[in-house]
C-alpha cells in the first residue's frame, strides 16, 4: 500500500520505489509502510542526534513487533549519509568502543517534512474510508 501525490519517472524511466528528489529540498514522497523507518529514523535524529544503537532502542516503538533489524538500519542509516541527509562523526564520549553519531540535515529537515505531508495525506484518506466503512 502506498500513496502517490503524482507520478514522476527515474532517468530509467521508472517509478521512484518511495521518494524522488525533484531539486535542491523538494522531494517527493511515496508512503509506503514497509518504508516507515525512514521518517522514523528522520524523526528522531530531528529531536536528537543518536548512534545507532540509541536509534534501534528508539525506534522499537514505532514498530508493530518491536524488533529492529540492525543490518537494515545501519545500510539506511549510510544510504541517507551518502545522500547529504544526515550527517555522522565518531564520538569518544561514551566510554566503549567508539560510536559513530549521526545528525539530521536541513536537508534531512526537508524529505522529514515530505514525509510528514506524505503521512498526513494518507492517514486522511484511511480515516474517510473507515468513516465510510462505519456507514455500512
Amino acid at each position: 500500500m502506498f500513496y502517490t501525490y503524482r507520478r514522476v519517472m527515474d532517468k530509467r524511466g521508472r517509478q521512484p520505489r518511495c521518494r524522488c528528489r525533484l531539486g535542491p529540498g523538494n522531494y517527493q514522497v511515496q508512503a509506503r509502510v514497509e518504508r516507515f523507518i525512514e521518517p522514523a529514523v528522520l524523526l528522531l535524529l530531528a529531536e536528537s542526534p543518536s548512534h545507532g544503537y540509541e536509534l534501534a532502542e528508539a525506534l522499537e516503538s514505532f514498530l508493530e513487533d518491536g524488533r529492529v533489524d540492525f543490518g537494515n538500519l545501519y545500510r539506511l542509516l549510510r544510504s541517507l549519509e551518502s545522500e547529504g541527509l544526515v550527517t555522522s562523526v565518531w564520538s569518544e564520549e561514551a566510554p566503549g568502543p567508539l560510536k559513530r553519531t549521526y545528525k539530521i540535515t536541513e536537508e534531512g529537515s526537508q524529505l522529514l517534512d515530505a514525509w510528514v505531508e506524505s503521512l498526513r495525506a494518507g492517514q486522511e484518506r484511511i480515516a474517510s474510508l473507515l468513516r465510510r466503512y462505519e456507514t455500512i
